[in-house]
C-alpha cells in the first residue's frame, strides 16, 4: 500500500460528464474544492457514458489522471461524483494518492463550518455514516486478526470488526444526543407557534447571500462570507415589519446533488424551512444560471417536505448588475403568481429592503389598525393590555376615562375584540381591503 499524505491540500480535480460539459458545474466544483481549503493543481475532464464498476473512469483516462497528478505534484484527487467504497479504494491504489468523492468533499466543508453544538453533532454523524462503508480503505492491517504479538492478543475479533463496532456505538450516541436537541428545538418552535407570529425561512442556493440579508433585516451578526456553505447552524430572530412582527430563520444553503447523508443528518435544521408559513427563496441575481439554481433548490425543498410551501423569490446582489434597479414583479407570467412573486434587492448595500419588508407584510396578511380609542374607567384591563403590547402612541385622560392614540396589528386587534372588554375595540376593525 502507498504512504497516505497527511497534507492533502494540493488537489487534482476530476470532472466527469456525459455529453456536453457544463462550465458552471466545473466552476462550482472548483469553488467547493477551494472552500475546503485545497489549492487546485490541475483539472481533468472525463466523459463517462457507462461508469467502470471498479474504478469509475476507464483505464486510459486513469493513466492520464496518474500522469497529470505526477506532473502537477497533486497529493489529493477530488472526484465530482459519488463513488462506491470499492471505486475509491481502487483509485487510491492505482493513483497512490488520497481520493475523495463529492460527498466526502462537502462533508469536509461542513465539518469546517459547523460552529454550534448541534451542527457539530450533525456533521460528525453524517461523516461516520459515510465512513462506515469505507473502513477498509487504505489499511490492510485492519483485515488482520488481533493477537499473536505482545499487546495485540485478543479474543479473536478482527481489528476491522472492532472498529465497526466502536463506530456503530458512536453513531448511536450521536443519534441520542441529536434526539434530545431535536426535542428542545421542537419545544422552541411550538412556543413560537403559540405566540402566533408568522414564520419565515430564508432558503436558497449556497452563497446567494442569505446570511447577509438575515443580518440586514434583523441587525444580527450571523456569520456571512463570500464562500460556499458559510452558514450551517440555523439562526432564528424576531423582526418587525409594516403591520406586525414575524419570526425569521436563516438556514443552510442548498447545492445540486446534496448528499443524502447530509439531508438525513440536518433534518432538524431543515425543519425550520419545512414548518415555515412562507419561504424567502433567495437567488443570486448576477448568476447566469440562476433559473437552474431555482430549480435545484426546489428539488431539495421537495425532498425535505417543503416543496408545496408558498415562496417569495428574492433576487439579491443587483449591485453586481449594471443598470439593475430595485423593483417588485407581482405578475411575471407564471401561472402561480403568488408563488413566484419576485422582489429585486441588494442586501449588501441595503437597496430594496424597505420594499421587501412591505411585500412581506402584504404576503403575510399583516395590517395595522390606527386611530383614537375612547375607553371608559371600567376598561382598565384593556388599557393595561394595550400598554403591554406597546401599541399606544399617546394618551390623555378626563372625567370620562381615557383617550388613546393607538397603532395595533390587525391580528392583535381581532384578539382583543374577542376579550371581555372587546366591545370598545370592535368598532375600530376595518372591512377587509380586497387589494390587501
Amino acid at each position: 500500500m502507498f504512504d497516505r499524505s497527511k497534507k492533502g491540500e494540493h488537489a487534482l480535480l476530476i470532472q466527469p460528464h456525459a455529453g456536453r460539459l457544463e462550465e458552471d458545474v466545473l466552476e462550482e466544483f472548483t469553488d467547493l474544492a477551494r472552500s475546503a481549503g485545497a489549492s487546485i493543481a490541475a483539472t481533468v475532464t472525463a466523459r463517462i457514458d457507462r461508469p467502470n464498476p471498479s474504478t469509475f473512469i476507464g483505464s486510459g483516462k486513469l493513466d492520464e489522471v496518474k500522469a497529470a497528478a505526477d506532473a502537477s505534484g497533486a497529493d489529493l484527487v477530488l472526484v465530482n461524483h459519488a463513488l462506491t467504497p470499492g471505486q475509491e479504494r481502487n483509485l487510491e491504489r492505482f493513483l497512490e494518492r488520497r481520493v475523495i468523492d463529492r460527498t466526502g468533499l462537502i462533508l469536509d466543508i461542513f465539518a469546517q463550518r459547523a460552529r454550534s453544538h448541534e451542527g457539530k453533532l450533525q456533521v460528525e454523524l453524517a461523516q461516520l455514516r459515510h465512513l462506515a462503508t469505507r473502513l477498509v480503505r487504505g489499511w490492510t492491517h485492519l483485515e488482520r486478526q488481533r493477537g499473536g504479538a505482545i499487546g495485540l492478543r485478543g479474543p479473536g475479533e478482527t481489528q476491522l470488526e472492532t472498529d465497526r463496532r466502536l463506530l456503530q456505538k458512536r453513531v448511536e450516541q450521536l443519534q441520542k444526543r441529536l434526539e434530545k436537541v431535536e426535542v428542545q428545538r421542537t419545544q422552541m418552535r411550538r412556543a413560537r407557534v403559540r405566540s402566533e407570529l408568522p414564520r419565515v425561512a430564508l432558503v436558497g442556493y449556497t452563497n446567494a447571500g442569505k446570511s447577509t440579508l438575515f443580518n440586514a433585516l434583523t441587525g444580527a451578526d450571523a456569520y456571512a462570507a463570500d464562500q460556499l456553505f458559510a452558514t450551517l447552524d440555523p439562526t432564528v430572530r424576531r423582526i418587525a415589519l409594516p403591520g406586525g412582527s414575524v419570526v425569521l430563520a436563516d438556514t443552510v444553503g442548498f447545492v445540486r446533488d446534496l448528499p443524502h447523508e447530509l439531508v438525513a443528518a440536518f433534518r432538524s435544521t431543515l425543519s425550520e424551512a419545512r414548518e415555515a408559513d412562507l419561504l424567502l427563496h433567495l437567488v443570486d441575481a448576477a448568476d447566469p444560471h440562476r433559473e437552474e439554481r431555482i430549480a435545484q433548490v426546489d428539488e431539495v425543498l421537495t425532498a425535505v417536505g417543503a416543496g408545496d410551501l408558498p415562496q417569495l423569490l428574492v433576487f439579491n446582489k443587483i449591485d453586481r448588475i449594471d443598470g439593475a434597479e430595485v423593483r417588485h414583479d407581482a405578475q411575471d407570467g407564471i401561472p402561480d403568481h403568488a408563488r413566484r412573486e419576485r422582489v429585486w434587492i441588494s442586501a449588501r448595500d441595503g437597496r430594496g429592503l424597505d420594499l421587501l419588508q412591505s411585500v412581506l407584510g402584504k404576503r403575510l396578511g399583516l395590517q395595522h389598525v390606527t386611530g383614537e380609542l375612547r375607553l371608559p374607567p371600567s376598561a382598565g384591563r384593556l388599557r393595561a393590555r394595550l400598554h403591554q403590547l406597546e401599541v399606544v402612541r399617546s394618551e390623555r385622560s378626563d372625567e370620562e376615562g381615557w383617550l388613546l392614540d393607538v397603532d395595533i396589528p390587525i391580528g392583535e386587534a381581532e384578539k382583543l375584540a374577542g376579550s371581555p372588554d372587546g366591545e370598545w375595540i370592535r368598532p375600530m376593525l376595518p372591512t377587509p381591503d380586497p387589494e390587501w
